[in-house]
Order: C-alpha cells, then sequence, then structure tokens
C-alpha cells in the first residue's frame, strides 16, 4: 500500500525529501521521468538505499543510510521499460489508499516544450490524475516542491491547460475538469523548500572513501563511484548537501497524510507559506545565488564558497539582500528573515565542505530571474517601498545586466566559457549576437539591440522599460562590455569596494 510517491529522483529527493519519510518511517516510491539509468543504476543497483552525507562548516561528514524508498521506476512513453513504470505508477494513483505525491522538476518541468507542446511531465500528472478519477475519484494532495513562489498554483494552472484541451477534444467528461477543480478532491498545496544539494562530488567520494563508510554500510568502496550519464545527470550512491534545511508545505491533503512534521517539515497556512517562500526564494537567498553564479561564471570562479572570500561578490549580495530586498520583506513569524539572511550569508554560503558552483546555480538562469528579481521589483513598482521606486534600485539591475553580459559567452579576458544549459539561451543570446566586448556603439544603437530582451516579460517578470529600469540596465551593460577588466572596475565602481 503506498502512500506518498515522487517525480524526480535527482539529488534533492535523495538528500531531502528521502530523509524526511525515512525519519517517519513512510515508505516512498519514486518516479523518475528523465533519466532511465539514474533507476537502472543507481536505485534498482542499491534497492532504493542512500548514503546521505550532511557536509558541515567544520569539515565533519556526517552520515546516515536511508531506507525509505520502496521503489523506483522510470515513467515513459518513449520505450518499453519507460512504459512499464508509467502501468506501474498508474495502478498506484488508480488506489485510494495514495495520499499525496511530491514533485521536484525544476521550474522549466512545468512550461510548455520550446515547440509548444505541453511539458510531458504535466501531461504525465494529467494522465495519472484521470486515471485516479475513473477508478472512483479518490481524493490526493499534488505537492510541488519545486523552488518557485506560488508553485502550487503553478502546478494546478498547468494541469488544468492539459484538461482543458482534452475536454475540448471531447476525450474527457466536465466532471474530470471538476474533479481537479474540486480543493476537497485535488489539492495543489503551495510549499517553500531549502537545502542546497550540489551534484555528488568528487572530494567528497574520496572523503567517504578514506573513513570507511561504504563498509559500515554494507557496500564496497566502487559502490560510492559517481554516475554520470548519457543525459548529464550526475549522481550517486550517496548524496551530499547542507545541514541547515527547511520544507514548508500549506497544510491541505484531502485524503490524510503521515506525521510529516515529526520529520522536521513545517505544516502551516497558504498565507505563511507565501510569506515564507517569498522571503527565501525573492529575498533572503535565491537572489543571492543566481547574482553569484551570473558574476560568477563570467569571472570563473571554482565554487560558490570561494566567491564569499572576495570583496566585491560579498559586496553585491548584501546590497541585494540586505539593502534593496528586505525593504520590501514580509516577516512570515515562523522564520525570522534577519536571522535567515544573516546565517545564508555568514554561514551557509561560506561553507567550503560544500562543493556547489556558480555554473550550477546558473542552470535555467532565464527560469529564475521572474521569480528571484522580478517579486521585488513589482513590489518597488507598486509603492510598497516608498518613497523609493523600481527606478532607485540599483543592485537588482545590476545583476540583471550582469547576466546580459553573461550571454556573450566569454570570461573577463575576452575568452570564450561554456554557459549551463537555460531553455531561453539560444534566442536570448540571438538577441544580442552583436554585442562584444569591447563594444562602442552609441546608447540609441544599444536601446535597438536590448529592447526586446529588456522588455520580455517572461523573462523579468515585467517590461523593464515600463517600471523605470530599463534604460539603467542599458547603462550597466554597456559598461560591463567595454573591454577586459570591465564586469570589475563596473562592480568596483557601484559597490565602492
Amino acid at each position: 500500500m503506498t502512500k506518498w510517491i515522487h517525480f524526480g529522483g535527482g539529488n534533492l529527493f535523495r538528500a531531502f525529501h528521502a530523509e524526511i519519510a525515512h525519519h517517519i518511517s513512510e515508505p516512498v516510491v519514486v518516479a523518475e521521468t528523465w533519466d532511465e539509468e539514474v533507476v537502472e543504476k543507481i536505485y534498482n543497483q542499491y534497492d532504493g538505499q542512500i548514503v546521505n552525507v550532511t557536509l558541515k562548516g567544520n569539515g565533519q561528514l556526517e552520515t546516515e543510510l536511508l531506507t525509505a524508498v520502496s521503489k523506483a521506476y522510470y515513467v515513459s512513453k518513449d520505450n518499453e521499460s519507460g512504459q512499464a513504470g508509467f502501468d506501474e505508477v498508474k495502478r498506484i494513483f488508480e488506489d485510494a489508499a495514495l495520499q499525496f505525491a511530491t514533485i521536484t522538476i525544476t521550474e522549466k518541468g512545468y512550461k510548455p516544450l520550446p515547440n509548444g507542446a505541453d511539458s510531458p511531465s504535466i501531461v504525465l500528472y494529467t494522465e495519472l490524475l484521470l486515471a485516479r478519477f475513473e477508478k472512483g475519484g479518490a481524493p490526493i494532495a499534488m505537492v510541488s516542491t519545486d523552488n518557485f513562489s506560488r508553485n502550487g498554483d503553478v502546478l494546478k494552472n498547468a494541469v488544468l491547460v492539459v484538461a482543458n484541451k482534452w475536454l475540448e477534444a471531447g476525450t474527457v467528461s466536465a466532471d474530470f475538469l471538476a474533479y481537479l477543480q474540486d480543493d476537497t478532491k485535488v489539492s495543489f498545496p503551495w510549499s517553500m523548500i531549502d537545502r542546497i544539494t550540489p551534484n555528488p562530488a568528487e572530494s567528497v567520494r574520496e572523503q567517504l572513501v578514506e573513513s570507511n563508510v561504504a563498509a559500515k554500510y554494507g557496500f564496497n568502496n566502487t559502490d560510492l563511484d559517481i554516475l554520470h550519464t548519457e543525459k548529464r545527470t550526475n549522481v550517486a550512491l550517496f548524496a551530499n548537501t547542507e545541514e541547515t534545511h527547511y520544507l514548508c508545505i500549506e497544510d491541505n491533503f484531502p485524503n490524510g497524510r503521515p506525521a510529516l512534521e515529526e520529520g522536521g517539515v513545517i505544516l502551516t497556512d497558504r498565507l505563511t507559506v507565501e510569506k515564507i517562500d517569498e522571503m527565501k526564494v525573492c529575498t533572503c537567498l535565491n537572489p543571492l545565488h543566481t547574482a553569484l553564479a551570473i558574476y560568477g561564471t563570467i569571472l570563473e570562479f571554482p565554487s560558490i564558497s570561494a566567491m564569499t572570500k572576495d570583496a566585491q561578490m560579498m559586496a553585491l549580495i548584501k546590497e541585494i539582500g540586505y539593502n534593496e530586498g528586505m525593504k520590501v520583506v514580509v516577516d512570515p513569524k515562523v522564520i525570522n528573515p534577519k536571522e535567515f539572511i544573516d546565517a545564508v550569508i555568514n554561514d551557509r554560503l561560506p561553507n567550503p565542505y560544500i562543493p556547489d558552483t556558480p555554473q550550477r546555480i546558473a542552470t535555467d538562469t532565464s527560469q529564475k530571474l521572474p521569480i528571484r528579481f522580478g517579486k521585488n521589483i513589482s513590489l518597488y513598482a507598486a509603492g510598497e517601498a516608498a518613497p523609493l521606486t523600481a527606478a532607485d534600485l540599483t543592485f537588482i539591475p545590476l545583476a540583471l545586466a550582469g547576466w546580459v553580459r553573461y550571454l556573450l559567452g566569454v570570461n573577463e579576458a575576452g575568452e570564450t566559457i561554456t554557459l549551463s544549459p537555460d531553455p531561453k539561451l539560444e534566442a536570448s543570446q540571438a538577441i544580442v549576437k552583436d554585442l562584444t566586448l569591447g563594444w562602442s556603439g552609441s546608447a540609441e544603437e544599444l536601446h535597438a539591440i536590448l529592447q526586446p530582451l529588456l522588455s520580455d516579460e517572461t523573462i523579468f517578470a515585467q517590461d523593464l522599460y515600463a517600471v523605470g529600469l530599463g534604460e539603467k540596465v542599458e547603462g550597466y551593460v554597456a559598461e560591463l562590455i567595454a573591454g577586459p577588466g570591465a564586469v570589475r572596475a563596473t562592480l568596483k565602481k557601484y559597490l565602492n569596494v
């Protein structure tokens, strides 16, 4: 009898959700929809066991063997094994005993594909909910635990888009739509999740081997080798993560739930989740991470922790967080914003034992900018920081200008660098293709190039010109691309460091 199923068997699940399930003794089934190798060579190879490694700031490694994963399936319509996995997961959804599903598929997993087709993951969830409806319509909670604001509504709306297309095509009934929209039948709780979980690192593997951790749990040292799959997933028997973590979920589970609070989950109301989420995603962590990722890639820092030793990088994130962000943050009461951001800047990001890189954080930046910076820009524009307006912002637009500079794909010296995967990378680079390091065109020419990009509400959550920031970002871009060394010179000018 399965009560909990999770979609997305990546490292965040392995280090966090699986830990919660283990601590409350609740078996969880994993449905991996992207990479078959992860299921075959990691989950099935080791019977769902996970060596969870907590990386403490003093260099100590704390390990724990997690055993809550009862089964893992690769779910896809593209091949025989994927179809077999789908059939098994469908049977789980048809069983009224299933109470909830959690999801980690990143922001882009909820959006249509570049060709306009519906997200395969959203189609999958809609199919599974249809199967549940047709077997009696037992209640269920569909819990997005991806790292963006109002994630429950985003999931619900995406599912409804697919279901409405099916209704128009005559393949489902209006009763199915009513089922999806009845919160007592299918709920889509909001959540906030926070735990920095980099890809498993070779340095951590070496420490585990030196400490003979594999033998402690009945494995061989070779079992700790990191798998690099053909689809560019990096995963291992072990997951490495930080000590600090939060998972806050709106307590709306129409078919019941296990005692998640005993695993450290904060169960609360929707408004509190929203306040917690906005505090973290829009002010106290995620914008800082993205600013570091953008400039860290250009300046070729080897790690996030190394960046915190750089005076300019620290000054930048302090200005974005303490200065501009905290002016519009809402205190959720259950977590203190000042204490939260203090821990991020003073303890979490500087932890040299967290093997995180700006390049990892820079993945899908175009999908993150509207969430991590757009909300605060809109609050300034709405007068929430009166008498300041959006046009008074300095460091948030400097981060956005940094992303435009990043799109050039060259480092501070003008040498080619590898940019992280991003669904809008190619299209965004095409817009700025005429910009080069050392570009000396006029302000009017620069505006003509950048206007289509900076007015794109899908990237910045608003037309930056409409809120008084477009021209300011253009000016910063002009300084950042002036020539070799211009990034450092621009940061020094505005940060006075």
